[in-house]
């Protein structure tokens, strides 16, 4: 009896060194100031010892705002396109983001998170100022530090968005995901009405 009680918890805590092991931490959890990367250097200067050493890309990224000591009253947001920055270092009171699981409000010192977006509309809630944004996709990464990253693949203001273009290209996806004979023509269209129905549904909401 004692040798199986004794074999669980060595079991156990075989267990809890493999998950120490392999966690990961967030990088809001990593130095502010970006460190050097001796691995690097130290395999460099052994391969080549006349040459000084590249920079790596570690060597480029400026220092990460240290996470404060009390929740600050305003939430800093960076929202960029793969050809624009739409907000950059923007102070805001609170962003509702579409993210796969469904709207996600963010304030200032909410939890580190990172959230997949899924088509639909992002608020930007400034005072009594509301803006909003029509994105496709993307990605929303939440730093304890109250810095919100969003990064999306498209995105537009919703008063720049044209009703009738919308009804015009949900009717014509609509007719292609009824006509589709492959996997792929099914899959492209389903795309095209899941996009078009998120836009209908962000100006008549």
């Amino acid at each position: 009896m004692l040798r199986q009680v004794a074999s669980r918890i060595l079991s156990r805590s075989a267990t809890a060194s493999r998950a120490a092991a392999m966690f990961r931490p967030f990088s809001t959890d990593l130095p502010a100031a970006p460190e050097a990367d001796e691995t690097f250097v130290e395999t460099w200067k052994k391969v080549a010892p006349n040459l000084d050493p590249p920079k790596t890309p570690l060597a480029f990224m400026t220092p990460r705002p240290p996470t404060p000591s009390s929740i600050p009253s305003k939430l800093t947001v960076n929202f960029v396109l793969p050809y624009a920055s739409e907000l950059s270092n923007k102070e805001v009171d609170m962003i509702i983001v579409p993210a796969t699981t469904g709207q996600m409000g963010v304030l200032p010192g909410h939890v580190a998170t990172i959230a997949e977006l899924k088509p639909g509309v992002m608020s930007v809630h400034e005072g009594n100022d509301v803006t909003k944004y029509f994105v496709s996709s993307g990605f929303a990464f939440i730093h304890s530090n109250s810095y919100a990253d969003i990064i999306a693949i498209e995105a537009v203001p919703i008063d720049q968005i044209d009703p009738n273009l919308v009804q015009k290209g949900l009717a014509e996806f609509t007719q292609k995901l009824a006509s589709a004979s492959t996997d792929l023509e099914k899959a492209e269209a389903q795309i095209g009405v899941d996009v078009h129905s998120a836009l209908n549904s962000a100006l008549t909401g």
